[in-house]
């Protein structure tokens, strides 16, 4: 659909929506409560094929276009069955107790999720997922182009870092999976690693971490919720009484925040280039189908906006736009 639209890509693919499927989520589900690396693997094995199938569609249908894979950025609590129910079958499935099972659950629990357990901490935690994930992407690659000819380049997303070192932690699992399968193959396949800026401190250390990332994404979502402290599900409470009483002119999580938010990504764009004059930069979240945020973006210098498929044709006019009334030098 995106392709009919006129993408010229896929800016943002969210591996994690691959997983909740009913035929995936019970392998899934053992992934996350495995008491074990070696059962953990066991379980990733049944999904390593789930996976490889998804991208192998996804390079296919995209044809040699950038796509941008995002490795899994949720909290794992998200998988798992809340019902005592669904916790007892589980159980069953997995051979162990329910009383075992239900306090794995439990431990998972986060009092503030979206700064818990989730993206980048999830590989420096257990590296053997990403390793999955990257050899899920590599082997489709390797794939599509032995059947093709068609040549894919996957940029590889790492999401929610704050500091160079996470980074290049998690940059080592990928180059060393990646590496090794396209050697194996025999053939040359070209790849980036990038990240997702999605947190304040990685926009003022964006100089440091533009080292080791060949690409940028702005997720503007979550920036938005960590700079202005508001909780992106909560916020609809309250939004329209400030809206109201004129202390916002705008919901920050529709239109970009030009002096806050904005202020951040403008400093991380100049660091980024500083470093790495040649990395590209983008923007995906609900302010990609917001022609006003869009001309912002342009304005400090992305290159790209990633935006849900119904949302393309006003993200392309948007950004023809605003390339006329401010044309690159």
């Amino acid at each position: 659909m995106a392709r009919d639209f006129g993408a010229e890509g896929v800016g943002l693919v969210r591996t994690e929506h691959m997983f909740f499927a009913e035929d995936r989520i019970p392998a899934v589900r053992e992934m996350i409560v495995a008491p074990s690396e070696k059962e953990r693997r066991i379980a990733l094995n049944k999904i390593l094929p789930m996976q490889r199938g998804d991208f192998e569609g996804i390079f296919k249908t995209m044809k040699g276009l950038p796509v941008t894979i995002r490795l899994l950025d949720p909290p794992l609590h998200e998988f798992l069955p809340t019902e005592d129910e669904d916790i007892e079958s589980l159980a069953k499935t997995m051979g162990m107790s329910f009383g075992r099972l239900k306090a794995i659950v439990i431990s998972l629990q986060e009092v503030n999720p979206m700064m818990g357990m989730r993206g980048c901490r999830l590989p420096i935690q257990w590296p053997e997922i990403a390793e999955m994930q990257v050899q899920a992407i590599f082997e489709a690659a390797i794939n599509v182009y032995n059947e093709t000819g068609e040549k894919v380049v996957p940029e590889i997303m790492v999401p929610l870092v704050a500091s160079d070192h996470e980074l290049k932690y998690v940059k080592a699992i990928i180059t060393n999976v990646a590496d090794g399968l396209i050697a194996k193959a025999g053939i040359d396949l070209p790849y980036e690693i990038g990240t997702m800026i999605e947190i304040p401190r990685a926009c003022v250390r964006a100089d440091a971490i533009a080292k080791e990332a060949q690409f940028f994404c702005f997720g503007t979502n979550d920036l938005t919720q960590m700079t202005w402290g508001f909780s992106r599900d909560d916020a609809g409470k309250f939004l329209g009484t400030y809206m109201d009483k004129k202390l916002i002119e705008h919901d920050p999580f529709q239109r970009l925040d030009r002096r806050g938010v904005g202020r951040l990504m403008k400093l991380a764009v100049d660091l980024g280039y500083e470093t790495r004059p040649d990395m590209h930069m983008g923007i995906c979240g609900e302010h990609g189908g917001d022609p006003v945020s869009i001309e912002f973006c342009h304005n400090i210098g992305l290159t790209y906006v990633s935006c849900s498929p119904f949302r393309v044709p006003i993200a392309r006019l948007a950004a023809a736009q605003a390339a006329i009334r401010n044309p690159r030098k």
